[in-house]
């Protein structure tokens, strides 16, 4: 029977395929006629496949195209046929047709996709053929043959290897991405308020001198020593690199260094000192970029600059001029080689380390000089027979404790230079004093009353610092206990409560308080002594530092009203804070106490204390300046309750706690502090014209024995102010009497009210003496111990006038010289005191002070720079 599909189609049928082909084998057959059955039978199967799908093709295709001609050919036209019983099912016919004619889209899409495949497959099959024809005619036997595939070996892993360094090296071009023209880190040269170089702080660094300057012979040294090729290769050196590898096989060791002088910058730029593989091709590749992007004179001032010298320094300059105490424009050649020297391993040959290492290095410098072809063994002689000598540093004094406090508010202050010099507002001669004074207190009580540390800010009213005191020896700790310790300041804080309830209460100065027992709680505060005055008014209770008075005053104001009133003064309060903190026992800090305090002295104006007078940058321009750039001051109280509770405190120095603060004929307000067990104690002082805070204590918060603010804080802030106020205008404080005590040098009293409420400044004709140098304190150090060895001068007793020669020797002292008297005289350095004769000078000696020098005068000061509280004598040659 004939297989048919399922529209009624027949179908070639295979097996009669099969039959018209001959006679089924049998079973017995040969292989050959089975296998070619099996193939006719597979062949069958794929032309009925295919005719089936062409049928089906044609159906769907030619079956609407026939639907058309019928309808054309019938005589009774469409109409007739819609109309016709059959019409319904031709509709239904035409719309099973769209689904089939999409599924014809697939089929022919799959085609094309495969005959696409097909053929680029059989393309690149013969390209391959063709190419592989091609590259026979390049095929190469014997010895070639080898050589062929060792450079076929060598191109492959260096294409590998350049792959793998690239790869590498790609973080480190990533640095180059950042502004590495800019310093990280400052390089900052201060200076006091006169002008006088005073200390360096952060990177010693100096970039401000042009190339051209430097002199030629340093850096012939740097380039004979470092890098003799560097103006002919192109940032490597293959042929110093392959001397090093040498030098450093043959001697089992790392002698020599290959690294070029751009190489070395490009570590000192972008990289670190790790010795490893990886930094060194990063080295390498960064070398090349910088040789790629600068010139060569670029790059050696960049190094030159940029390369770490020792002693903290970076750059030749900075260097010459912390070893030599000269610019480098003005170094020799025995200076320039001992610089040079300095590139290899700063710490081990610098100078002021190892002064021999340095020499010796200096001189094989010398050496690389005359290998090098830039100077004769002739002309580095005399060089070689004198030896750089570097300065001496150990008699340089510098204000550490405010050094380091100026450089931190230079980091504040983000400034995009980081080469900078800063005119300070230190008074150097206050400074010295302070720390003379704060030593000599503790040097005669600290042992016995157990106090080991000390701390002081001195500022004017309007923020300027003109002396801080961080403790009593940098050299032991640099812990600042004046701007980060924090401790409790006691009956110091009380103030800001007095002034709180004169500013939201209805008090003022006269105002009666009794003062009794009170509780808050289990908290009980008692008075110091457990005595109870009974009905007093507000001075007498600030001026007697009675605690029950202000726990009353924050109870009737508010916990928190006081404590963000404190807030207001720079004081870093809680929001809520227990309530012992209204006696003072909440931390802070002593530079915080001073600027709460310079409100009182300026008539209630919030400062910033501001250690900074100007900053400048390598070329001398003002980028900064206090007056202009500096925070403005803010009131915060009003000027007549700022009058009332000075008043308050002034009676507090004059009758209460603080008697021995009190200055003659200056006016002075203030409280004493003291907390639990005389941990802490202090005094907070100001003037019309300088704010004090002194704090004395143990940094383990050892009990002290029985030391109250007003035992040893007080006397420690008399003779700093007494020193602070000579030769200067004296000012009137807001509320306090005017000065009694007639300025020195003829200035004259400074009336309240003149501009701002206390922030005036000294008088331009009444400054402060300028102090010397540190240069010419050790030029005068020198001079001393010459003079030491020198027949001292003798002195008559009780008169002070000087003898004629050394009692006993026979030998002529320092007496008047012929014809005229007086000729060495020890001097009154009483603060304030004119140059005038002192008697019994040779019993106790005069407190160290600046003198002037005048014309046909010549005043030399002596003093002890090894032991600290010695004598010291003061003399003037005539």
């Amino acid at each position: 029977m004939t297989p048919s599909d399922p529209n009624g189609r027949q179908v070639p049928d295979p097996t009669a395929a099969n039959s018209s082909a001959g006679t089924a084998p049998s079973a017995g057959g040969d292989r050959t006629t089975a296998d070619r059955t099996t193939v006719d039978r597979a062949a069958a199967d794929r032309a009925g496949s295919a005719q089936l799908e062409a049928d089906e093709a044609t159906r769907l295709v030619g079956a609407p195209e026939a639907a058309r001609r019928d309808g054309a050919g019938d005589p009774a036209g469409p109409a007739d046929a819609s109309a016709a019983p059959g019409g319904a099912a031709s509709a239904a016919a035409r719309g099973a047709a769209e689904p089939r004619r999409s599924r014809f889209g697939f089929l022919e899409l799959d085609a094309w996709i495969d005959t696409s495949i097909w053929r680029a497959g059989r393309g690149i099959v013969e390209s391959y053929e063709r190419f592989s024809i091609f590259m026979r005619r390049f095929t190469v036997t014997g010895w070639r043959r080898g050589l062929v595939e060792l450079l076929d070996d060598a191109a492959t892993f260096g294409v590998a290897g350049t792959v793998l360094m690239l790869a590498l090296a790609l973080p480190a071009f990533e640095e180059t991405k950042k502004d590495w023209r800019k310093e990280v880190d400052y390089s900052v040269t201060f200076q006091d308020r006169y002008g006088n170089p005073i200390g360096k702080r952060g990177i010693l660094q100096n970039d401000s001198v042009p190339l051209q300057d430097i002199p030629d012979h340093m850096i012939k040294s740097l380039l004979a020593t470092e890098d003799r090729r560097f103006f002919d290769h192109f940032g490597i050196d293959i042929i110093g690199t392959a001397r090093a590898v040498v030098e450093n096989l043959r001697h089992r060791g790392v002698t020599q260094g290959g690294s070029s002088l751009t190489q070395q910058l490009a570590k000192n730029l972008f990289l670190t000192n790790e010795r490893s593989l990886e930094r060194k091709i990063k080295e390498a590749f960064l070398a090349l970029w910088l040789e790629s992007n600068l010139t060569k004179r670029e790059i050696l001032k960049l190094y030159l600059d940029r390369a770490y010298m020792g002693g903290g320094t970076f750059g030749v300059a900075a260097a010459s001029e912390f070893y030599f105490g000269k610019s480098v424009r003005d170094i020799n050649l025995s200076e320039a080689a001992m610089l040079a020297g300095l590139f290899k391993a700063p710490t081990k040959y610098a100078p002021h380390v190892n002064l021999p290492n340095a020499r010796a290095r200096a001189n094989e410098v010398l050496t690389n000089l005359v290998q090098a072809g830039f100077y004769t063994e002739g002309q580095v002689l005399a060089a070689r027979r004198n030896p750089a000598k570097p300065v001496d540093r150990k008699r340089d004094y510098t204000p550490d404790y405010f050094l380091d406090y100026a450089f931190s508010k230079i980091d504040e202050l983000d400034l995009p230079v980081h080469t900078l010099t800063v005119k300070s507002t230190i008074d150097i001669g206050l400074q010295k004093k302070a720390e003379e004074v704060v030593e000599g207190q503790l040097r005669e009580v600290g042992q016995e009353l157990n106090i080991s540390q000390a701390a002081v800010v001195i500022m004017e009213p309007d923020g300027a610092v003109r002396a801080i005191v961080g403790g009593r020896d940098y050299g032991s700790s640099q812990f600042n206990r004046a701007t980060d310790a924090k401790r409790q300041p006691g009956s110091s804080f009380k103030p800001y409560v007095y002034l709180s309830a004169l500013v939201y209460g209805n008090y003022n100065p006269r105002s009666v308080v009794s003062d009794q027992p009170v509780c808050i709680g289990e908290w009980c505060p008692k008075n110091y002594g457990g005595r109870y005055s009974g009905r007093v008014n507000l001075t007498d209770a600030i001026a007697r530092s009675l605690n029950s008075i202000p726990v009353q005053l924050a109870q009737q104001i508010g916990r928190e009203r006081v404590a963000k009133f404190a807030q207001m003064f720079g004081l870093p309060l809680p929001d809520k804070p227990d309530w012992p903190f209204v006696i003072g026992a909440v931390e802070v800090r002593v530079i915080d106490q001073a600027v709460g305090y310079a409100a009182f002295a300026n008539g209630g104006y919030k400062v910033e204390a501001m250690p900074i007078e100007q900053v400048l940058n390598g070329a001398g321009e003002v980028i900064w300046d206090r007056k202009k750039n500096g925070p403005a001051p803010k009131r915060i109280v009003a000027e007549d309750k700022v009058q009332q509770i000075n008043q308050m405190m002034n009676a507090g120095v004059e009758r209460g706690t603080g008697t021995r603060a009190r200055l003659e004929g200056i006016p002075a307000a203030g409280k004493t502090g003291t907390t639990q067990s005389s941990r802490d104690a202090w005094f907070c002082g100001f003037t019309g014209n300088m704010v004090g805070v002194v704090w004395v204590g143990n940094d383990d918060y050892r009990p002290m024995e029985k030391v109250t603010g007003g035992v040893v804080p007080a006397p420690i802030w008399h003779d700093i102010m007494e020193y602070a106020h000579a030769s200067i205008e004296l000012k009137q404080g807001p509320g306090m009497p005017p000065p009694s005590r007639k300025a020195d040098q003829g200035a004259s009293v400074a009336a309240a009210g003149q501009g701002k409420p206390g922030l005036t400044e000294v008088a331009g004709g009444a400054e402060r003496p300028k102090t010397l140098t540190t240069r010419a304190v050790g030029v005068l150090s020198e001079i001393e111990g010459l003079m030491r060895q020198a027949s001292p001068a003798s002195v008559s007793p009780g008169t002070g006038q000087p003898g004629t020669g050394q009692p006993g020797t026979g030998q002529p002292g320092f007496g008047a010289a012929p014809g005229r008297q007086g000729a060495l005289t020890p001097l009154d350095t009483r603060p304030g005191a004119p140059l005038r004769p002192v008697a019994g000078a040779n019993e106790k000696a005069a407190a160290v002070r600046p003198v002037r020098a005048g014309i046909g005068r010549l005043t030399y000061v002596a003093g002890d720079a090894v032991r600290r509280g010695v004598e010291t004598l003061v003399v003037a040659v005539r």
